[in-house]
């Protein structure tokens, strides 16, 4: 099991969700915390908690790169290319996932156990995810 999986189970284990584990994994390559974002971020979980909305992979991988794409000196101003790099996330999930399990919705992805399921289905568009969002930032010349 790789750094990546094994931050990912410790912050699972703790009953975080697919969005907030993708943010802490940000925060942490920052060496920031942000309790706040975090427990927001809560709210995508699960198709925002219905099953019905898409995916929090998707919907917390996208918040990530717009957290991380900043403007040089600007703490506040995303960069100018963020919707480019928010289009290229979405074609990539509608394109690897969503084709993959027929659909982008949460209850789609994780079938009929819902949540209890998603930790086991989940796991790898995570990772993948949190891999994607880390190539469209150094694509772009942004670092974390």
């Amino acid at each position: 099991m790789n750094d990546l999986m094994l931050r990912m189970l410790r912050w699972g284990q703790q009953g975080y969700s697919c969005a907030q584990i993708l943010l802490l994994l940000g925060l942490e390559d920052r060496h920031e915390t942000n309790p706040g974002l975090v427990r927001a971020m809560a709210g995508l979980a699960y198709g925002c908690g219905t099953g019905q909305a898409a995916c929090g992979a998707w919907t917390g991988g996208s918040c990530l790169l717009a957290y991380l794409a900043k403007s040089e000196g600007a703490e506040e101003r995303p960069v100018e290319i963020l919707s480019s790099m928010l289009q290229e996330l979405s074609d990539w999930f509608m394109n690897r996932v969503g084709q993959a399990h027929g659909g982008i919705a949460c209850e789609v992805i994780v079938g009929e156990n819902g949540p209890a399921a998603a930790r086991q289905t989940c796991s790898a568009i995570v990772a993948e995810t949190y891999a994607k969002v880390m190539g469209i930032l150094a694509a772009n010349g942004l670092e974390i």
